[in-house]
């Protein structure tokens, strides 16, 4: 199921994003002709994923046979899973080849791979009320070992992170996270071993995200991860969060931030001493930052309303982003949320249709997006 390093929520050790951007400064915008550090444009029919999770059943070694005819077979080879419910956190398991993804609404935590049926592994109960539900996953950092997943859960009364563990029922971790009709948002990520990394949503509050008294519109570092009915109380990283995307952390130590905001969506970054830069990059247009995934050199961020994902050149030294993104795959699956590199180096990552008025046939889907050749990649 999902980690084998602390900060590999959304890597595994192999997966390292390095990108060679060609981009010209300026505001964030969204034409690939003009600023795509990539060439050629992704073949969105290879790239088979290797090597099989030790966890996953036996599959033979021989070419895989074509889908059966029926409901929920999608022909396209970059699909991963279909007919889910809209889709709330993606978090990739021991050896990159399978994965946890979140159903927002039914609480349903499922294990998907290529060319194998979804298979659920837990239920949470939650309360998927305007946008909460199950939000995020995250794996323990000794998940080889003792099996633990995360999750940041929307209940009746509040937002929250609980520990599931097999045959027993989730046992809290942080509560109290404010709920409201809206902005319930929030992602999940391990910064060590010891300390977990809890970005929430303002709960429709934006007052409450500067207020030091609320754990709304923040990003929390939780040292104490043993659960409890009244744990101590979090260290604030970062406040001000309007809706929460996501938090992601790379190889040098810097965490990475996504949220929107009433003005622009944005991407904030913290050094490895604590330093918040803030913003690296926004967008004014508002795409419906998400899930990200990062890595020495290069975020990548899913889009929601932007249908695509963004993908950041950073310098390595300062993690300044000085050049629009790129996008890759917009238009071909809908909206996406959730985003992680498999142990390939493609981007997986799930879709919300069903949260729109026109989801297909197949939704929501898990799907990966193999990085264009000839320009770098998340080797």
């Amino acid at each position: 199921m999902k980690l084998v390093r602390a900060s590999s929520r959304r890597a595994t050790a192999s997966a390292v994003l390095a990108v060679t951007a060609i981009m010209a400064a300026g505001c964030a915008r969204f034409d690939d002709s003009a600023s795509t550090p990539f060439s050629p444009e992704p073949s969105f029919g290879a790239a088979e994923i290797e090597p099989v999770d030790p966890d996953a059943p036996p599959t033979s070694t021989s070419a895989a046979p074509g889908p059966p005819p029926g409901p929920c077979v999608d022909p396209d080879p970059n699909v991963i899973a279909t007919c889910l419910d809209t889709t709330g956190g993606l978090v990739m398991l021991p050896g990159g080849a399978s994965a946890l993804i979140g159903e927002r609404r039914t609480g349903r935590i499922v294990q998907v791979a290529q060319g194998q049926q979804p298979t659920e592994v837990a239920r949470v109960d939650v309360d998927a009320s305007g946008d909460g539900g199950l939000l995020d996953l995250a794996l323990s950092p000794s998940y080889a070992e003792d099996g633990l997943i995360y999750a940041y859960i929307t209940t009746g009364s509040d937002n929250r992170v609980v520990r599931i563990a097999a045959g027993d029922t989730p046992k809290p971790v942080l509560t109290g996270i404010p709920r409201g009709q809206v902005s319930n948002r929030g992602a999940i990520e391990f910064s060590s071993p010891s300390q977990m990394l809890v970005l929430t949503g303002d709960a429709g509050n934006p007052a409450a995200a500067t207020d030091p008294a609320s754990l709304s519109g923040k990003l929390l570092r939780v040292d104490s991860l043993t659960p409890s009915a009244n744990p101590p109380a979090p260290a604030v990283a970062l406040s001000g969060i309007g809706t929460a995307g996501d938090v992601c952390t790379d190889q040098t130590g810097s965490i990475w931030v996504t949220d929107r905001t009433a003005v622009e969506d944005r991407l904030q970054r913290i050094d490895q001493l604590g330093t918040v830069v803030s913003p690296v990059w926004t967008w004014p247009d508002r795409p419906g930052v998400a899930g990200c995934a990062a890595g020495p050199g290069t975020v990548a961020i899913a889009l929601t309303t932007g249908k695509a994902v963004a993908v950041l050149a950073t310098d390595e030294n300062t993690g300044a982003v000085t050049a629009a993104p790129s996008l890759v795959a917009q238009d071909r699956y809908g909206q996406l949320n959730g985003a992680a590199i498999s142990g390939d180096g493609t981007i997986w990552a799930g879709t919300v249709n069903k949260n729109g008025d026109a989801p297909g046939p197949n939704d929501d889907r898990v799907v990966k997006i193999p990085v264009p050749a000839g320009g770098g990649g998340f080797d």
